[in-house]
């Protein structure tokens, strides 16, 4: 049935028992899904906060051991990595698999071991009781248990220009997913240098006239894998422009036009272009952490085990020394990108989330 609907309207949202909702926000959409849930349980052996691989990971090996095991996430399963069109160099894919895929099949897989998965959800404090963790979510309810997991991974950073927030979804979108390859056409834009942005590339080179990527940097081999390099040297409609920084962004109610500074050949340049994605990674999301309570880096990145300034009681109060993806408060684990020093690849993360579970069985027993 079609029907007149004002671009201040969208995006417009028709649920199956025929609801209409106009510019919905997350939560109201998670409303009307019936997807807000409560804790059922008042205890679990493992909360873990955060559904990115390293969060998934963590739920199917925390609930396949037998552990209570329950999952918060504020926004999406699969985190970052949800928005990655392809991942080639995980483990047993040999044709890739696309990071909302990987996520789909990690969630159903955990749902099945008993894991308990609370999604749209965030934790915005946290307490030591008892010698029990303490999430405080935003709705004001309490997640209680023995061992906890930090997933929660990094936030897309911001280029902080002016008509940033003007195109956002307009032409201008963070990350790149695989459903967003066959929309685009004519002159597509990439921002980035790591392996994200390289693999963003290479899939919408399969459908746009063009796909150019600036990369801040002046090369490429410190930040993406050859195998992607070479991919996009071979490309035939891929440009690749090292030493270029986005600008400005114009356009009248959709992207139309971008500015860059080409710092090799010192000018300014402008581009027409529909499709501009940014993959510029993101900051490490510990803006829950009350100031002294966890020792981060300067980035604020989470330090675990031999990172940690143990000299003395104020750091570290046992007498054992901290497994090594634990933080320096006993029972909580970091795990994935939010941890410092991690390689931040989806394969490492699952890997993390798998070691955090292996290590939350040893702090558990030490309890006993």
């Amino acid at each position: 049935m079609g029907r007149q609907v004002a671009e201040d309207q969208l995006p417009l949202c028709i649920l199956p028992q025929g609801t209409v909702l106009y510019r919905p926000s997350l939560q109201e959409l998670a409303q009307a899904l019936e997807w807000f849930k409560s804790p059922k349980l008042p205890e679990y052996d493992l909360a873990i906060y955060g559904a990115g691989p390293a969060g998934l990971s963590a739920a199917v090996y925390g609930a396949s051991e037998g552990l209570r095991t329950i999952l918060i996430e504020r926004l999406a399963v699969g985190g970052q990595a949800a928005s990655t069109s392809r991942i080639e160099n995980y483990l047993g894919f040999t044709d890739g698999i696309s990071g909302w895929e990987l996520a789909r099949r990690a969630r159903l897989q955990a749902e099945r071991f008993g894991a308990e998965i609370i999604v749209t959800q965030e934790c915005v404090a946290g307490a030591v009781e008892d010698r029990r963790a303490v999430g405080i979510l935003a709705s004001g309810e309490r997640v209680v248990s023995h061992a906890a997991i930090c997933a929660t991974g990094v936030e897309y950073r911001r280029l902080n220009l002016p008509n940033e927030e003007i195109f956002l979804n307009k032409g201008v979108y963070y990350g790149a997913g695989a459903s967003e390859a066959a929309l685009v056409t004519g002159h597509v834009f990439v921002v980035g240098g790591g392996n994200s942005a390289g693999q963003a590339v290479l899939h919408f080179a399969q459908h746009a006239k063009e796909v150019t990527l600036l990369v801040r940097g002046s090369s490429l081999r410190s930040t993406l894998s050859e195998y992607l390099l070479d991919r996009l040297r071979k490309a035939s409609n891929v440009r690749i422009l090292t030493g270029c920084e986005l600008t400005d962004l114009e356009g009248d109610g959709h992207l139309e036009e971008i500015s860059y500074r080409d710092t090799t050949k010192n000018e300014m340049c402008k581009a027409a272009t529909s499709f501009l994605f940014l993959c510029i990674g993101g900051s490490p999301r510990t803006d829950w952490v009350p100031p002294g309570i966890l020792q981060l880096d300067a980035s604020g990145y989470i330090l675990t085990g031999p990172d940690l300034r143990i000299d003395d009681k104020a750091h570290w109060k046992l007498k054992r020394p901290p497994f090594f993806l634990e933080t320096n408060l006993s029972g909580l684990f970091a795990a994935g990108d939010v941890r410092h020093n991690s390689i931040k690849r989806c394969a490492t993360a699952v890997g993390e989330g798998a070691m955090a579970v292996s290590m939350v069985h040893q702090y558990l027993a030490t309890r006993s």
